[in-house]
């Protein structure tokens, strides 16, 4: 049992640049076993905070990326017929309540409604999931919790959490850093001259601006850090900018062209 769990250990200690308080409140609520929503745009660093606070405490991390087609079982379990017969197979919520590990459910909005409200029974005083297809009922080891995430700025009336499932969680908002600790972020993570990252910067922050006039999203950290990689690598900022930041964020002409104009007063 030992070897299912400890696949899902972080061996080494992820890169992580605390902004405010978050790691402490995150310690706070863990020692409680608080249920935790991480709420910020896409990019912003919440997955790898959740990486990090399970390396710092010690715990096996089980991530799963939710999408519209994932049904109640992919998250508790199924049985599967192999050549010995029937037998039952943990999904990633059984795993994680079983072992102790922190369950992470990323952009869990994704996921149809009827299947997240599988984890109502674990976010509440109860802490057990029902496991019905095989009749066992799960009390989660002592050790166990659930973190979700989601990108608010793309929520709408359809894709949005029920308020059944938001008041079982305690809540951390994300956004991106501030300019200087954005500069030593993408300098740390790709070895980039620090000047270069501070005009990466400062190009996603004019795009930024531009949330709501064009763009559903401005620029976020790793794509910065995707565009710096390329100019470690010899790629001329111009083309590294074009590749990592401008084509994959829209293909409206006119804020391609807003998009090169910003990229082309830094890199000229």
């Amino acid at each position: 049992m030992s070897d299912i769990i400890d696949q899902y250990r972080i061996k080494e200690e992820p890169y992580y640049r605390n902004v405010a308080d978050e790691v402490e409140l995150y310690e706070a609520a863990y020692e409680v076993r608080m249920p935790m929503m991480l709420k910020g745009p896409t990019g912003c660093g919440k997955t790898r905070f959740v990486e990090y606070m399970a390396w710092k405490l010690g715990r096996p991390l089980i991530t799963v990326a939710c999408n519209e087609d994932m049904t109640a079982s992919d998250l508790v379990g199924r049985f599967l017929l192999d050549q010995s017969g029937t037998r039952w197979q943990d999904g990633p919520l059984a795993v994680g309540a079983r072992h102790g590990a922190i369950v992470y459910l990323d952009e869990v909005v994704e996921a149809r409604q009827d299947t997240t409200v599988v984890i109502h029974p674990l976010t509440d005083n109860r802490r057990v999931l029902p496991l019905e297809k095989k009749g066992e009922l799960v009390h989660a080891h002592p050790d166990f919790q659930i973190v979700i995430s989601y990108n608010p700025g793309y929520q709408s009336l359809m894709k949005d959490l029920k308020q059944s499932t938001k008041q079982r969680f305690g809540a951390l908002d994300f956004f991106y850093p501030e300019h200087d600790l954005e500069t030593e972020i993408v300098a740390h993570e790709t070895g980039v001259a620090e000047d270069m990252a501070d005009k990466l910067v400062s190009i996603a922050e004019r795009s930024r601006n531009l949330k709501g006039h064009g763009l559903d999203e401005g620029l976020s950290t790793r794509m910065l850090i995707y565009a710096a990689s390329l100019v470690v690598k010899g790629v001329d900022p111009l083309s590294a900018c074009h590749v990592a930041l401008i084509s994959p964020i829209t293909d409206d002409p006119d804020m391609r062209d807003a998009l090169e104009a910003a990229v082309g007063t830094y890199f000229s």
